[in-house]
């Protein structure tokens, strides 16, 4: 059994990764993809974070939230969201060869990787970074040729908020985020 520990500082920037069960390409399916809005926003309603970074790839995601002050507790919110979606759409994306005793007792569906990742984000620079890598991530996978034309991501917020422009290209990774 690991002996890994998830890094807790109250009111932190955490950059999470999230993986479909197998690397499922479902991600982006309207269903899946409305089902994780609809869970997000359910969630938020009760337990707030703010999302400063998304981008939702077929197969994974990767998310920057800000807990409130004096909060830690973002293992509660990652299993209430994937439990909502796996509840609203994961008859749809059930595989009974994927269902093992240990899935069937938790109450596990198949669309899911039982974990996530998660990094504490340490300083402007890590934040800066996390949220350059996540938003060049569809370019990486070859998804895109550039970050503007992959619509499920938080890129285009920013850009309405003139934090990125809109033909910024992420070859370099340069801190692009304004400071003020």
């Amino acid at each position: 059994m690991s002996s890994y520990r998830r890094a807790n500082v109250a009111g932190g920037s955490y950059f999470f990764t999230v993986v479909t069960e197998r690397r499922q390409r479902i991600l982006t399916d309207d269903a899946l993809r409305l089902a994780l809005r609809e869970a997000i926003t359910k969630v938020r309603l009760e337990r707030p974070f703010q999302i400063d970074g998304w981008v939702l790839l077929p197969d994974h995601l990767h998310a920057i939230w800000t807990l409130p002050e004096g909060d830690t507790d973002f293992s509660t919110r990652w299993r209430l969201i994937k439990s909502a979606v796996t509840r609203t759409v994961g008859e749809i994306y059930f595989r009974p060869e994927w269902h093992t005793k240990v899935r069937a007792k938790k109450h596990c569906g198949t669309i899911w990787q039982h974990r996530y990742w998660e990094h504490l984000i340490q300083d402007a620079d890590d934040f800066r970074h996390h949220m350059n890598y996540l938003h060049f991530n569809p370019v990486r996978h070859g998804l895109v040729k550039n970050v503007a034309d992959w619509p499920y991501s938080s890129f285009h917020r920013l850009v309405e908020q003139g934090i990125y422009a809109k033909d910024w290209s992420g070859i370099s990774l340069q801190p692009i985020i304004n400071d003020a």
